[in-house]
């Protein structure tokens, strides 16, 4: 088969079994086992393929069309310019989180900065937020101990000169620290949801997925307990879900924050709070 015909025959495949993108799906698989770019693979759709070339892509095809997340399968993912390692141990980054990260960009007017990255998983707010400003202290979050692994290899192959501090943690409770930022882009599904939510991203971990019978308790967790770990007038930015901007931006201004917004993202939905404390 050529090129061009294992591309169209996969995504054939990939449309039976509802992936979503199948041709973009079937690009970067083949572009992956090959060991090349997916602009290549335009260079060279009357190329015949060697059976030692279709085999070890047979398996990722397989693996997709059974709701396996490509961007485990391709062990990285894109993240506001950079790669990033991706797999099982932390939850696959979304476009939305860029756009967060993006936002706060403009929020920092300290370029020495003290930030806290609350459920870092794999490290692309943290990381992506250190690699903007150098002389910034950063430190990122988890309870997962397996996250954290994931974001310390990020941070060695990311920014190697860089040195970082990683906390294990629920939430605040063993923080000892005030910073100039907290960001946190925490579990926000509700149990409820769990039947709409796709087969891919029940792929990622369930405590990074599921935030309670609401779906917003984590994050009430965090607002109540980061004054104490706020400087005067320190930012506390959130990623929330879909329908949950009213209630917590209420619940902001009962616990005495200030200056709260929200802020919507490319898709017009309020993904994001920002408010100020002190």
């Amino acid at each position: 088969m050529t090129v061009l015909e294992v591309l169209q025959s996969t995504t054939a495949y990939f449309k039976k079994r509802n992936v979503e993108s199948p041709r973009l799906n079937a690009e970067h698989l083949l572009a992956h086992s090959l060991g090349k770019k997916r602009i290549d693979l335009y260079l060279e759709f009357e190329r015949d393929l060697a059976e030692a070339e279709l085999a070890p892509l047979r398996d990722l095809v397989r693996r997709r069309g059974q709701g396996e997340p490509l961007q485990h399968l391709l062990g990285t993912v894109e993240f506001c310019g950079r790669t990033f390692v991706c797999d099982k141990r932390a939850l696959i980054p979304r476009p939305e989180t860029e756009e967060l990260v993006e936002l706060l960009q403009s929020k920092i007017e300290n370029p020495k900065s003290k930030i806290l990255d609350v459920g870092t998983g794999s490290g692309v707010i943290a990381l992506s937020l250190a690699a903007v400003f150098p002389e910034a202290e950063v430190h990122a979050l988890d309870l997962s101990e397996e996250a954290l692994s994931l974001a310390r290899e990020n941070a060695v192959h990311l920014l190697p000169e860089r040195t970082f501090e990683f906390i294990q943690s629920d939430l605040l409770l063993y923080v000892t620290h005030v910073y100039d930022m907290i960001v946190a882009n925490l579990p926000y599904v509700s149990a409820g949801e769990r039947g709409s939510v796709s087969r891919e991203v029940l792929r990622d971990p369930e405590t990074a997925l599921f935030g309670g019978a609401v779906g917003d308790e984590v994050i009430r967790r965090l607002i109540e307990t980061a004054p104490p770990h706020l400087s005067p007038g320190g930012l506390l930015a959130l990623e929330i879900g879909i329908g949950q901007a009213e209630a917590l931006t209420a619940f902001l201004q009962e616990q005495n924050y200030r200056d709260v917004s929200a802020r919507q993202d490319y898709a017009g939905v309020t993904r994001f709070l920002l408010a100020r404390y002190g």
